[in-house]
């Protein structure tokens, strides 16, 4: 099993629940660092994985999503400047902690967890998610899960269906149609989740829909003839939609050669962080505990 971490989540999930007195010996905030260090040294002792990745994203309007759509995450307010300065220090906590951390300009988080859970099933191994992101949901195959870490909320692939409506396979498809309001895509005007799961249980995905438009006017569906005029008339909206909502799973350069096995932690650069960034004793132990778990002895 290898973990992939979903990693902006927990930073801003750290800024907003760590008081922003926390500071660093210079006066600036590192409460998202010291959240997020938690959040990732509690996991590492929790579940002592041999292999682990985590992502970052870079930027909210970089991404080659906007590249197709310009309004993709417009509606998404930018970060605060003394949480983008945290980032940084985050990424470089991974990495003294022994684990793998990835990010880039053009493809985001959900891209790199996507490619690194399809290389590591080629490998047979299967992956936990480390997320509450629901887009997600699409990567899982059998043997994998989607954990919201923080709640502690589990979902299997065979789960899916029964949370969802539709199988994991079809979760891009079922964005596409419904649309996608925390990421501003609009989707198929008059395409609700009812509607987008009753559809995909009579056709496998987009492609079969449209091939099978014609059948969409009998189904059991409330205004099911103004539904297949509507699919009609936004039958390239779908497809635009669907193309933002897919997550890429062969993001060039992901893991190149990367050891995705956690390492025991490089103790001279931990530390190091740690007095730059005035953490205390709390976090040192919890660095040490880390450390004993990965010592070379494993």
């Amino acid at each position: 099993m290898i973990y992939l971490v979903d990693a902006s989540i927990y930073v801003f999930r750290a800024y907003f629940s760590v008081p922003d007195t926390l500071t660093d010996p210079h006066g600036r905030p590192v409460n998202a660092v010291y959240g997020y260090f938690r959040f990732l040294g509690d996991l590492l002792m929790r579940e002592r994985p041999v292999y682990a990745a985590v992502a970052f994203d870079e930027s909210l309007t970089t991404s080659f999503r906007n590249d197709i759509y310009p309004d993709y995450k417009a509606n998404r307010e930018t970060p605060p400047s003394d949480l983008v300065d945290q980032f940084g220090n985050c990424r470089d906590l991974t990495r003294a902690l022994g684990v793998a951390e990835f990010a880039s300009p053009k493809y985001e988080a959900d891209d790199i967890i996507g490619t690194l859970a399809a290389h590591m099933r080629g490998r047979g191994v299967s992956s936990t998610v480390v997320s509450r992101d629901k887009d997600l949901v699409q990567l899982l195959r059998k043997g994998d899960v989607l954990w919201d870490f923080a709640a502690d909320r589990r979902v299997e692939h065979k789960d899916v269906p029964t949370r969802f409506g539709v199988r994991a396979e079809q979760f891009a498809d079922y964005l596409a149609l419904t649309g996608d309001a925390v990421d501003n895509i609009p989707g198929v005007r008059g395409i609700g989740p009812k509607t987008a799961t009753v559809l995909l249980e009579h056709f496998e995905d987009l492609e079969t829909l449209y091939a099978r438009l014609d059948e969409v006017a009998a189904l059991p569906i409330r205004g099911a003839t103004g539904i297949a005029r509507n699919l009609d008339r936004h039958r390239e909206d779908a497809f635009l939609a669907r193309r933002l909502t897919r997550i890429d799973c062969a993001v060039p350069g992901i893991p190149d050669g990367n050891d995705l096995s956690v390492r025991p932690p490089n103790e001279d650069a931990l530390w190091s962080l740690m007095d730059d960034l005035g953490f205390g004793e709390q976090l040192r132990g919890l660095a040490r505990r880390v450390a004993a778990r990965y010592d070379s002895t494993r």
